[in-house]
């Protein structure tokens, strides 16, 4: 039988707007295809070991500078397991951190761990509402979701977007990008949550983390959902 491990990283800090139906996703969507799942929740001064997936979820500022400070001690290792092709998610404040630090608008700047190249600094305006993205490489094109952030992101060299925005600000609501890819690293500012509503992108992790395309399931539901989103302003 395959099996995919899956790591929640800080789930008792990280998880606002619903994140852990992220994690719900992935694992219902592998069990209905018969793939056993590892799901292991890892917290402040758990060792991180080989996992196939690793997600981390947004939250709000307190909880960022704890996270920020905890995941320094396990840089170097996440840096391997991105070299080994592992498969990361980061969500909203996970992505801020997937990069190389935080600047916020008061405060010590916040360490990131460079998976991604690419940086965050506050910005004065709170971007809120709907988001449409369109892809070039997962079918259906469209990623949904819901932004709520206030961070500036900004991608360099070899990290690209995840998408290009259609409705709502993206990264930082001027160059037109949303979210970020390096190797199979992502990150994305869509909560509410990203995966439930984009299963397609969910069954493309799954894809990477097994080597190959998982057997498609009906997801005539899914995808209602997900089509009533499209280009919904707010």
């Amino acid at each position: 039988m395959k099996k995919i491990k899956i790591a929640h990283l800080y789930p008792k800090l990280l998880n606002i707007y619903g994140d852990r139906g992220n994690i719900l996703t992935l694992k219902c969507r592998c069990e209905w295809r018969g793939i056993e799942v590892e799901i292991e929740e890892i917290n402040i001064g758990d060792k991180i070991n080989e996992h196939d997936i690793y997600f981390i979820g947004g939250g709000q500022d307190l909880q960022q500078i704890e996270v920020a400070k905890e995941l320094q001690k396990h840089k170097g290792f996440l840096a391997q397991e991105r070299d080994r092709m592992a498969v990361f998610l980061g969500i909203c404040g996970g992505y801020q951190l997937m990069g190389h630090y935080y600047q916020p608008f008061s405060g010590e700047r916040l360490e990131g761990i460079s998976l991604l190249d690419a940086y965050t600094v506050a910005g004065n305006k709170r971007f809120i509402g709907n988001v449409t993205a369109e892809t070039d490489f997962v079918e259906p094109s469209s990623l949904v979701g819901f932004e709520n952030h206030s961070g500036l992101t900004y991608l360099k060299g070899e990290t690209e977007p995840l998408g290009r925005v259609i409705t709502g600000n993206g990264n930082n609501g001027t160059d037109g990008t949303e979210g970020a890819r390096y190797k199979n690293v992502f990150g994305t500012y869509l909560h509410g949550s990203f995966l439930p509503k984009n299963p397609q992108f969910a069954d493309y992790m799954i894809e990477l983390a097994l080597g190959s395309k998982p057997e498609p399931l009906d997801d005539k539901i899914e995808m209602l959902a997900h089509n009533s989103l499209i280009n919904k302003k707010y």
